[in-house]
């Protein structure tokens, strides 16, 4: 296996920090990538992001980027962000065909960050492919670019880099060096993802209670200690101990302050007098979520976990609460990307919010345990307070977000696993003065092809937002739904 020099990266333009050029001397160290054309559509700053080795790119990338730079979508977009690059790099050294053929040096565009050079295909291509691969094929005269340059350098890495799996698949077969685009990347491995809880260790409090301080504020209890595993956790974070023949102990990291960290006793949603639109914290991890929901402070919230957790049923039922009974909020906003699990049905007729009303069924499903009132109230009541609620509840789509400010809102975007890194930073920008904003989903269950557990942008926000002060996060461990539904989680 080649070893990799890209770095995980958001897809914006935060360059890689420089490395030292390799010498004149030593030409062959330096690798030679050849993109695939969907590495510069999915990344149009993957020309800056290979450090000190070069970049080559054959002609019919140039010609599949100029297929597809018409329109309005995202690849759209990327394709003439693409072009635009290369149109500064020529123009800046020289537009004749011998300085393309010596290659245009990248870093003083990309600030330092990448220190090698750009090869343009500049001859025809003789190399002769195996029969069964059709040479009219673009993919397989990507290929044959990469055998050529692969025999022109023999002392030389040459690594073609594609997101086409068949793709890379293939060149291996022939006997090239191929890899994926892994700058996209927010984590290699899902498992260590940011799951914003914490077990302590047995000895915790004999090993931090030196020096301890405590106090009662508020119905809250207040810890103040300092020790070795202060280091290691954030703002915000969950702690527990659960022994068998003691109380339990739950806490959140209020604030972190040189060696000392601030923990602070939470209000216990799992008990009658404490729930939230008649809805009481099953478990631990949905009484950690609750106390996020309910907190005011708390302006970002994502919660991740499997179908049957109870992510958005919590989430409607602290929206509502803030809103109809502590004013806090004006209305709840949700939202989610509109991606079928099946065969799309086509055409849907009406307003904005009954285009959406069909992929809401999560929502219309949760309102209906919610709407549960009093028997007393009797079927009038009922009927109010439905009203009610509908009219606090809006739906919106993704696509007429961009422009818009969201002002003392609770914006819930559900599904959240579907968005691309772009798309939830387009979202979150929304958010105005006095807006809190709840992500939803289950990174295990993407229907967007072109995603994975590890480049999707619910991954990216919980990894970015880890450790901020207004911001919080918990994943969801145990269904609640039903134990048919528990069963089928475990065994299908």
């Amino acid at each position: 296996m080649v070893e990799r020099k890209l770095r995980p990266a958001p897809s914006t333009l935060h360059l890689l920090p420089s490395r030292k050029p390799a010498k004149t001397g030593d030409a062959a160290a330096a690798k030679l990538f050849v993109l695939d054309t969907n590495v510069l559509l999915h990344d149009p700053t993957s020309l800056f992001r290979f450090e000190e080795h070069d970049i080559y790119l054959p002609l019919l990338t140039l010609e599949e980027l100029d297929n597809n730079k018409k329109g309005v979508s995202e690849v759209a977009r990327n394709a003439r962000q693409v072009s635009r690059f290369l149109d500064e790099l020529v123009t800046a050294h020289g537009e004749t065909g011998e300085a393309i053929t010596r290659g245009i040096p990248l870093e003083e565009k990309s600030s330092g960050a990448a220190t090698g050079r750009l090869f343009l295909q500049t001859e025809s291509i003789a190399t002769t492919l195996p029969p069964t691969l059709a040479s009219g094929k673009a993919d397989n005269q990507i290929l044959a670019v990469v055998m050529h340059q692969a025999q022109n350098h023999p002392k030389r890495s040459v690594i073609l880099v594609s997101k086409d799996i068949n793709m890379r698949i293939k060149a291996r077969a022939l006997g090239l060096a191929a890899e994926d685009y892994f700058n996209d990347k927010v984590l290699e491995d899902t498992d260590l993802l940011y799951a914003g809880t914490r077990e302590l260790p047995a000895d915790f409090w004999d090993r931090h209670g030196k020096g301890m301080e405590s106090w009662q504020q508020g119905g809250h209890t207040y810890y103040r200690l300092s020790g070795p595993l202060i280091p290691t956790l954030l703002t915000n974070e969950f702690l527990y101990q659960e022994k068998p023949d003691e109380a339990p102990f739950y806490a959140i990291v209020k604030e972190i302050t040189g060696k000392s960290a601030l923990l602070s006793t939470l209000k216990d949603y799992s008990h009658q007098k404490n729930n939230v639109w008649g809805i009481t914290a099953r478990n631990r991890e949905q009484n950690f979520a609750l106390n996020l929901l309910m907190n005011p402070e708390i302006d970002f919230v994502t919660l991740l976990g499997q179908a049957g957790t109870g992510k958005t049923l919590l989430t409607l039922a602290a929206g509502l609460m803030l809103t109809l009974e502590f004013k806090v909020y004006t209305e709840i906003i949700m939202t989610r990307v509109t991606v079928p699990v099946g065969e799309d049905i086509g055409f849907l007729p009406g307003t904005e919010e009954e285009k959406m009303n069909p992929w809401m069924g999560a929502l219309e499903d949760n309102l209906d345990v919610l709407n549960k009132t009093d028997d007393e109230a009797g079927e009038w009541g009922r009927a109010a307070t439905r009203d009610l609620i509908r009219s606090r509840v809006k739906v919106k789509s993704l696509n007429f977000m961009r422009g818009r400010t969201f002002l003392n809102k609770f914006l819930v975007i559900d599904e959240a696993q579907n968005l691309t890194p772009k798309q939830m930073k387009t979202l979150i920008t929304r958010a105005g003065p006095g807006t809190k904003v709840v992500c939803l989903g289950n990174i295990a269950q993407i229907d967007t092809p072109y995603l994975t557990e590890g480049s999707s942008g619910l991954t990216y926000v919980v990894d970015r937002f880890k450790g901020w002060s207004h911001s919080g996060h918990v994943t969801l461990q145990r269904g609640e739904r039903s134990r048919l539904a528990d069963h089928a989680a475990e065994v299908l």
